[in-house]
């Protein structure tokens, strides 16, 4: 039986064309700083997003922690979407490695607005921790794969110039934000200090995130990336990878999207499924199945049973993300093992 994949798009394997480019790399030594493609890679990406310099990293987790560590100082606050990944997903690491807490606020469809984050500001108080840093998130995770709107953006970049605070963007999926919304990549980073990309994700490169900012700061991050163990060898192999992802994988994250669209819309009509559709902008959907009558990993496994993965995301809703290893044949087939499996389930 064939399974049909959607816990992520991490799960992604590398095209024949990577594979290629993978063999025909040329190494050196990163940590000494002389492997070739490993600069290629980072001059890439830093001309892509505006920025004077970037860094190639082992994850996504370490991209926004080295850089979470750079801009604070020990006993710092940094005010973070409630939903958001580096909340959620990364082991509490800004307390350990950078001593900092972070002050969640909620959102509406992972978006915080500048009047918001102007309130949660603190005062200059001996009794408060200092406000140091925003992070936000683009595309948005737990939200439904949403696109942060540029204008609000821009709007929370003006607080944070006047206010004398950082701004650090986890853009993991930013390419997926782009291509979706047509703005290009480059103005969705030109606000913040500093921005992470995953490779690894929709952009199908096996391992490797990135993070970009001014010359300074990378050097910080390239400090805090060593101290993590993220220093990497003949990574020139990995950052191949990305490179072909970044030359031959953008533009065709439109097709995810496309699908996650089209998947979405077979599956909101089950009865006892619900789906926020205007949450569907990129390539994740979030399903609501409490009224189904079941929890979310009995729904996972009986999925799984008739070959489709999902993950679970919540105790009753569970999560399906589309990617270049699944195309229209599979999403239409997803659909109708969702169909099979839970209509009727409801009076």
């Amino acid at each position: 039986m064939k399974l049909i994949d959607l816990r992520s798009d991490t799960v992604t394997r590398p095209s024949p064309g990577m594979r290629e480019a993978i063999f025909k790399s040329e190494v050196g030594d990163d940590v000494f700083g002389d492997d070739p493609t490993v600069i290629r890679l980072q001059e890439m990406l830093a001309r892509m997003l505006g920025k004077e310099v970037a860094l190639f990293v082992a994850s996504g987790t370490m991209a926004n922690q080295v850089a979470i560590n750079a801009h604070t100082q020990p006993g710092d606050e940094v005010i973070v979407e409630r939903d958001c990944h580096t909340y959620n997903y990364e082991v509490a690491a800004h307390a350990v490695l950078s001593g900092v807490q972070l002050r969640p606020l909620e959102g509406r469809r992972g978006v915080l607005t500048a009047e918001q984050i102007e309130q949660a500001i603190r005062a200059d108080d001996v009794h408060l921790p200092h406000t140091s840093l925003i992070c936000l998130e683009n595309t948005h995770n737990r939200a439904g794969g949403t696109i942060y709107p540029i204008e609000e953006i821009r709007h929370i970049a003006q607080l944070a110039q006047e206010r004398g605070l950082l701004m650090h963007l986890d853009g993991a999926r930013l390419f997926n934000a782009s291509v979706a919304s047509g703005i290009p990549a480059q103005e969705y980073a030109a606000p913040f200090d500093s921005v992470s990309i995953c490779l690894s994700k929709g952009l199908g490169a096996p391992v490797g995130s990135m993070v970009a900012g001014e010359r300074d700061f990378i050097k910080r991050c390239h400090r805090y990336r060593k101290m993590y163990g993220g220093g990497m060898r003949q990574a020139g192999i990995l950052a191949a990878a990305g490179i072909y992802a970044l030359e031959n994988n953008i533009q065709r994250l439109g097709e995810d999207h496309k699908n996650a669209r089209l998947f979405a819309e077979r599956v909101s009509k089950i009865p006892g499924i619900e789906i926020d559709m205007e949450t569907v902008q990129t390539n994740i959907v979030v399903m609501n199945i409490a009224g189904l009558g079941l929890d979310s990993l009995r729904a996972m496994e009986m999925l799984k049973k008739s070959g489709l993965l999902v993950v679970i995301f919540g105790p009753q809703k569970i999560r399906a993300v589309t990617h270049l290893d699944v195309d229209e044949q599979d999403v239409l087939e997803a659909a109708r093992i969702f169909e099979e499996t839970f209509s009727g389930r409801t009076s």
